[in-house]
């Protein structure tokens, strides 16, 4: 009897000597070294080993050096995530995850190296050598376009300081240089013109006037034209914006005694940009009312009030080129039908305003007399009982 207990007590005992080695077997260990982008170990961060078939998670902390180690991982298909801090963990925002890494028995390694990722994802691993090329070729373009645009916004703002003081001619060299990096954008032609057309007034040699005015006429063409060609501009102003480089390019041929282009390149930003047609019509009228063009003055006069019928200086400049057609009979000037009425209006409109007293003096000159209530409906006296 004893001898058969023995034996059992020894199977017992042979039976939990080998329960631990069974058990080891039943799982796998996991480990690796975590390195953030710069290639300097990950240190206290999470690597979390999620089971894809029964959700079980372990989350594993890294040491100083990066590296993460455990025993006891089931076997099985893992989400295996890397999070910076066990804040992150909680709040769900991973750095970088590997899907279905598989745990098999015995050792297992999985390493995070975001330096090399990011490098791999440059060079376009699984991409063919045409498509890494393109790749490529596009990531160069796109670094080229940030470091251009940075240098001439520098240009830009050094440009328009010097613009801002009246220092032209630093404006004109500093936008010149930006165009000889990339004369390719319509907004430094455009401010290259601006600098050109200003500095006109600086200027006491006729023929440096002409050759500034003509620089200027020639960068606005430019702009206008590199505008134009922007087929896929999601700029919403960017038909105002064209409506301005004409404007000013109207302007610059006004001033080099271009009358007829400057009209023509004024009505080209009315049609562009309708809601400020007025103003091109007004500009139209001041050029054609400075070359003596009266009546095609009156015509553009008669656009601006058509357009707005409350600007005041629109009426006083009509009213200018009216008593211009003026006659004398005998001792009396006799304007034309709508000169009075042209400054009563503006003096309704503006009562002290720029042009009040001239408004004033030319309503005497023709004998006629300030009325502000022009254009309203006077009350019928009150009939008596």
């Amino acid at each position: 009897m004893r001898k058969y207990f023995a034996i059992f007590v020894l199977l017992a005992l042979v039976a939990g000597l080998c329960a631990p080695a069974l058990f080891a077997q039943a799982s796998g260990t996991v480990k690796g070294v975590c390195k953030d982008s710069d290639g300097k170990p990950f240190a206290g961060a999470v690597v979390e080993y999620a089971n894809q078939d029964n959700g079980q998670k372990y989350s594993l902390k890294t040491n100083n050096k990066g590296e993460y180690f455990s025993l006891g991982i089931s076997p099985g298909k893992y989400k295996v995530t890397l999070y910076k801090t066990p804040d992150d963990q909680k709040a769900a925002k991973e750095i970088y995850h590997v899907n279905g890494f598989q745990v098999q028995l015995d050792e297992n390694n999985l390493d995070f190296d975001l330096k090399k990722e990011q490098e791999a994802n440059a060079k376009g691993q699984g991409l063919t050598p045409e498509q890494l090329k393109q790749m490529q070729e596009q990531q160069a373009k796109a670094q080229k376009e940030v470091s251009t645009v940075k240098a001439l916004n520098e240009k830009l703002a050094a440009a328009n300081a010097a613009i801002q003081g009246q220092d032209y001619d630093t404006a004109i060299t500093a936008l010149t240089e930006a165009n000889q990096m990339d004369p390719s954008r319509d907004l430094i032609w455009f401010k290259l013109g601006d600098a050109y057309r200003l500095s006109v007034s600086k200027q006491t040699d006729p023929a440096e006037k002409q050759k500034r005015l003509d620089s200027a006429v020639q960068s606005y063409q430019k702009a206008v034209e590199l505008k134009q060609g922007v087929t896929n501009d999601k700029d919403p102003n960017a038909a105002k914006s064209l409506a301005a480089y004409y404007n000013n390019l109207a302007e610059a041929y006004a001033k080099a005694g271009r009358t007829d282009d400057a009209v023509k390149t004024y009505a080209q930003a009315a049609q562009i940009d309708p809601s400020s047609a007025g103003q091109y019509y007004f500009n139209t009228g001041a050029v054609l009312t400075n070359s003596g063009k009266v009546d095609d003055a009156l015509v553009a006069f008669d656009k601006v009030i058509a357009t707005d019928p409350n600007r005041a200086d629109a009426y006083y400049w009509k009213g200018v080129n009216l008593i211009g057609k003026a006659t004398l009979q005998g001792d009396k000037m006799v304007a034309p039908a709508g000169t009075a009425e042209a400054f009563q209006k503006y003096l309704e409109l503006q009562p002290t305003g720029t042009y009040a007293d001239a408004a004033k003096q030319m309503l005497a000159s023709i004998g006629a007399a300030v009325e502000t209530s022009f254009g309203t409906t006077k009350k019928k006296p009150a009939a008596k009982k």
